[in-house]
């Protein structure tokens, strides 16, 4: 095994992967929480007899939002780790696409590799990594995304 990312060596790791989290499975009763919760349900993603019958798909799929908001678990939440960082903040996406769709109970993971790092003049750094959901039996990802967080270094 290799160096662990840390901190201070952030731009030895430009282009190369940080990280593979786990396969995840999301229940239909998750993908139906979601759509009341968001106010957006969407028969396709919360109606299995209705997708079944009507859905280009055959049956129910994850919300595009839905596989977003699990960013936060598919990386830190499933180990991504920086050493000597206090504190990481999303900052925001550069780019999003939803190539794919994920059938409801799939088994999903996501790829993470380093795209650029900026360091600020008041210590912090900004980086950008490349999230890919692969999901199982599929060859395209299912979601793409370019995202900015702020890392707070450790002082002292």
């Amino acid at each position: 095994m290799g160096p662990a990312l840390t901190f201070a060596n952030l731009e030895s790791f430009v282009g190369q992967q940080i990280a593979l989290t786990g396969w995840r499975e999301v229940p239909q009763a998750d993908a139906t929480a979601f759509g009341t919760l968001t106010g957006d349900p969407d028969p396709m993603h919360v109606d299995p007899v209705w997708a079944r019958t009507n859905s280009p798909y055959g049956q129910s799929v994850l919300a595009g939002f839905h596989l977003l908001s699990l960013l936060p678990a598919l990386t830190r939440g499933s180990g991504l780790e920086i050493a000597d960082v206090r504190l990481a903040m999303n900052y925001g996406f550069e780019r999003i696409r939803f190539v794919s769709p994920v059938p409801v109970g799939a088994a999903f993971r996501n790829r993470v590799r380093l795209l650029r790092v900026d360091r600020r003049p008041d210590g912090k750094a900004t980086i950008t990594t490349l999230n890919s959901y692969e999901f199982e039996g599929q060859e395209r990802p299912a979601l793409t995304a370019e995202w900015v967080n702020i890392l707070w270094p450790h002082v002292g």
